[in-house]
């Protein structure tokens, strides 16, 4: 498949699973991840070197802190993740995670700084993640269950609804949003992305208030207006399975999006030599500022 003239490849070092693609705000560095390799990918766009930060479980998303630091999904719970040691810390194990079997996956943090983090089933069942919010005191509260693939997470730039996507119900479901309390309300449907082939994975929220989502088994990222429901734009990807998507560059108008190969056939490997490398694409868009967990810094 032939991908979009403004797409390009950023940077030549392969994930198995490429995931969780985020821009960090003082920083200025793209952060993504590898799920099945156990690792945390960093590169500046200043000098194109990435480092890698080895973890010891399987990682699902990574969320940068007000201290300077990250926040780690591992499969067990949230860890706090030293970027100069690379040590994690335990930080919360939430009650009823069975890490035997279900296990972290995507994360964001909201524009009041708290963290939220889904979960799926390591085998995929169904049913078996849940939706959860850590207010940076630590507190932990299960915020939707029964999940399946708990993935793409996003704001509106009123902050008065958040955006969610469990990835085999194809759609991204909408809740009215209460920013001094967290809570949520009014579940919907906002966007049925069925006319797009494969599933809905991780998401961003641009500065007009548009969807990007990458799609699994998609070969795309998909733009929509989430309020009228309505594809304003595709921007096809050479690989088949598109993991995340994030605005970053100190323009914050560059869409990172990251890929994966670990499902691919040995001809579907050859067909597809840059699956699990992360592209950049300009698409006359820009991103907000990366939320933090415990506030502004």
């Amino acid at each position: 498949m032939n991908s979009d003239p403004r797409l390009s490849l950023f940077r030549a070092i392969r994930a198995t699973l490429g995931e969780g693609a985020m821009w960090h705000p003082a920083r200025q560095s793209l952060f993504w991840i590898d799920i099945p390799g156990k690792a945390v990918f960093e590169t500046t766009l200043a000098t194109g070197t990435v480092r890698t930060r080895p973890v010891d479980q399987l990682i699902g998303a990574v969320a940068p802190t007000a201290e300077g630091g990250l926040l780690a999904m591992l499969q067990d719970g949230v860890y706090r993740l030293d970027l100069e040691t690379g040590r994690t810390t335990a930080f919360v194990h939430p009650a009823g995670h069975d890490a035997s079997t279900v296990r972290f996956n995507d994360a964001k943090c909201d524009p009041q700084g708290r963290l939220w983090a889904g979960t799926m089933a390591i085998d995929e069942s169904a049913g078996q993640g849940a939706l959860y919010r850590i207010d940076p005191a630590g507190s932990c509260r299960r915020m939707r269950a029964p999940v399946w693939i708990s993935n793409g997470l996003a704001w509106s730039p009123d902050h008065r609804t958040l955006y969610y996507i469990d990835s085999p119900t194809r759609t991204v479901q909408a809740f009215d949003y209460e920013a001094a309390t967290g809570d949520i309300s009014r579940p919907r449907v906002a966007i049925d992305t069925s006319s797009v082939p494969g599933y809905p994975d991780g998401c961003t929220i641009d500065t007009e208030g548009n969807l990007w989502i990458a799609h699994w088994d998609g070969w795309c990222v998909s733009r929509w207006d989430p309020v009228r429901a309505r594809l304003l734009d595709t921007l096809r990807v050479p690989v088949s399975q598109v993991t995340t998507c994030t605005f970053g560059g100190p323009k914050r108008d560059t869409l990172f999006i990251t890929t994966a190969g670990n499902r691919l056939s040995e001809a579907d490997r050859a067909a597809q030599p840059e699956a699990g490398y992360v592209f950049a694409a300009s698409v006359g868009a820009s991103g907000f500022p990366t939320d933090v967990f415990g506030g502004a810094g």
